[in-house]
């Protein structure tokens, strides 16, 4: 990348354009946070790359990536943000969006009492939550944070285990009293399975999850993890179940308890964006969360037979 001398001493609102637009990396999402319109951030943005002397981002698969330039501006950009702060309040108040996307087991169990937390302490900070069971997106899609099942193998992202979580097999007592209990693995055979709809799984380490019992036929299949649960309720099958979304139902019953697949948590994030002090407290809140509940997530102890994804 070629460096032309700078022409001038690059402005303070400019850095501030690009600090939103580099934990972002769209444009869009930018214009969003800061209240203004997609024109006056490329312009900008241009301004700052004339005044710098150099590109300061550069179109990537994943959305506007920073240049090592860019990336030495936006130390400074941080510093002012960081300076801008101490000035309007003796006391840290965290304030903005913050968006994310996770599963939805995750996001109402872990996610939802996490960030009630952490708002009950910073009552101007706002947090948006699209929930989803997906791979980490490639073009970051606007989101601060993502919680993803599965390690993700992505570039300019850092991937942060959580924890790890338990699916196994259960059986509402409405459709034990009508069907045969199984008591081995050859015996789920014809049973119906109440699961993730096969052509529509995105998540490998999911996909994993029914071959132990291929012999299995589909039953109710959704998107939804919650419609699974609702469907197994509902006797219209053996669900593959969280632990920590079944347990919480006296009318489930577990079956074959040394059945289970172990899965994991995953948040994505760019560097630049967990930086942002807004950012970190949510994610110091949803690792505190996971780790406050390991035991919930992990089901009931005495699995013997277990599946875990490489």
């Amino acid at each position: 990348m070629s460096v032309t001398p700078a022409t001038s001493r690059p402005s303070p609102d400019d850095l501030l354009v690009l600090l939103a637009v580099g934990r972002t990396g769209r444009y869009v999402s930018a214009a969003d946070e800061l209240g203004i319109n997609h024109t006056t951030i490329s312009r900008r943005i241009a301004s700052l790359e004339q005044a710098l002397g150099g590109r300061v981002l550069i179109r990537g698969a994943g959305g506007w990536e920073l240049t090592d330039l860019g990336r030495e501006a936006l130390t400074a950009a941080e510093a002012i943000e960081s300076a801008v702060r101490s000035l309007t309040s003796d006391t840290p108040t965290l304030e903005g969006v913050v968006r994310m996307s996770a599963t939805d087991g995750f996001s109402a169990y872990l996610a939802a009492p996490a960030i009630a937390a952490v708002q009950r302490r910073h009552p101007k900070l706002s947090v948006e939550i699209v929930t989803a069971t997906r791979l980490a997106s490639l073009q970051r899609s606007g989101f601060d944070i993502e919680v993803v099942v599965g390690k993700p193998q992505l570039r300019r992202a850092r991937a942060i285990p959580l924890g790890d979580y338990t699916l196994a097999l259960y059986a509402s007592h409405g459709y034990l009293a009508e069907h045969p209990v199984p008591a081995t693995v050859d015996d789920l055979t014809g049973h119906p399975l109440v699961y993730f709809i096969d052509s529509m799984l995105q998540v490998d380490d999911l996909d994993l999850a029914p071959t132990f019992a291929p012999t299995m036929r589909e039953s109710i299949s959704s998107t939804n993890v919650f419609v699974h649960v609702e469907a197994t309720r509902a006797a219209a099958g053996l669900g593959l179940l969280p632990c920590f979304m079944a347990d919480r139902h006296a009318d489930l019953v577990r079956v074959l308890p040394e059945i289970s697949v172990r899965l994991t948590y995953w948040l994505v994030a760019r560097p630049e964006t967990l930086r942002r002090p807004e950012v970190a407290a949510i994610v110091e809140a949803l690792r505190h969360e996971v780790d406050t509940r390991r035991d919930m997530l992990m089901g009931a102890p005495g699995a013997t037979i277990e599946f875990v994804q490489p």
